[in-house]
């Protein structure tokens, strides 16, 4: 059995619908409205007991004023922001930012999610260090498809509520003895 030891999210368009938000002059976005399920998904993982941490690309600013109205903001552990870390997804540092805060260890990495819609940024970058890669192919504004291999998720929802049934299904998930493969 396979226990899932933290899951990583996305904000933009994973979290919060990027069409809703208002920004102000220094591009930070003061408002936006939730994808539907998205508050649902984050209050089900903190009561079931998963550490979550945000990995997303933009001002500290757009994530405190987009989730802490919603009560998600303080429901993370960790946060790998691209306005605070000077980088931006795929960079690996993003995502060992977060592992690190979250206590994960390398030896670890295949047993951390890492949902997001963006395939070039969010799936990219989790597939390159070792992460679980979920794309959420909810926004009509991303592209749909792969750019090569690198890209291409481990599992695909539709909505962010599809999240819990794929980690109970990942969970009991017994690897393949012979080829140690799911």
């Amino acid at each position: 059995m396979r226990k899932i030891r933290a899951i990583l999210l996305d904000c933009g368009n994973t979290l919060v619908d990027e069409a809703t938000e208002v920004k102000d002059e220094f591009r930070v976005s003061q408002r936006a409205e939730l994808i539907p399920g998205a508050a649902e998904l984050v209050r089900e993982l903190k009561r079931r007991g998963y550490p979550l941490a945000l990995v997303a690309d933009g001002p500290e600013g757009t994530f405190i004023n987009n989730l802490t109205p919603h009560g998600l903001y303080d429901a993370f552990d960790a946060y790998a922001i691209s306005g605070i870390l000077g980088v931006e997804k795929p960079d690996a540092t993003l995502f060992h930012h977060a592992l690190q805060a979250l206590g994960i260890a390398a030896q670890d990495y295949a047993q951390v999610v890492m949902v997001g819609n963006h395939l070039g940024r969010d799936i990219k970058g989790a597939n390159a260090v070792g992460i679980i890669s979920v794309w959420l192919d909810w926004s009509p504004r991303r592209s749909k498809t792969p750019a090569d291999a690198s890209e291409a998720p481990s599992y695909t929802i539709k909505t962010p509520l599809e999240l819990l049934p794929l980690l109970e299904t990942l969970e009991g998930a017994q690897p393949n003895i012979q080829t140690g493969q799911q």
